[in-house]
């Protein structure tokens, strides 16, 4: 079974608390509930993992490149959270990490949203990106890296 980590940056353990009207009312857990059991439909292990942490998400992306690199993972679907903005060193750890497929997922429309989000260090290194869909844009990367490695794409970003 191929396996995929579902990562989730800075403030998102807050989900169902923060801002039900933009993040919905689902928790965390909810949410990695849906994903593994998506992922089970599909033939993946999901494997979730949070951080508030810059550090911390990069360890979890270097550590999957090197999995990916042994044929031992397929890909990571990546919400940055704040970081989407703001970090340079998320950029370059997906670099780092090609040809992983890292998919990169907003729960809300960050571009219908304050200016400041509009712009994303992620985007350019993602092999995609998911925004807007709240929950089911998680399902939706799911679905595109399973896609992906029946194409025989899950190489290439």
């Amino acid at each position: 079974m191929a396996r995929v980590l579902v990562l989730n940056g800075p403030n998102l353990n807050l989900l169902g608390v923060r801002e039900p009207s933009v993040y919905g009312a689902d928790t965390l857990a909810d949410l990695e509930a849906r994903c593994r059991e998506h992922g089970q439909r599909l033939g993946l292990e999901v494997e979730c993992a949070q951080s508030n942490h810059e550090g911390v998400l990069i360890d979890h992306l270097h550590q999957w490149g090197a999995l990916h690199r042994s044929g031992q993972a397929l890909g990571v679907v990546f919400n940055p959270g704040a970081y989407t903005h703001t970090s340079i060193a998320l950029h370059d750890a997906i670099k780092g990490v090609a040809p992983m497929p890292v998919l990169e997922v907003h729960l809300s429309n960050v571009h219908a949203r304050e200016a400041f989000r509009h712009h994303s260090w992620v985007a350019p290194v993602a092999a995609g990106s998911i925004i807007g869909f709240g929950a089911d844009g998680y399902l939706l990367a799911l679905d595109a890296l399973a896609r992906r490695a029946a194409a025989g794409l899950s190489t290439k970003p």
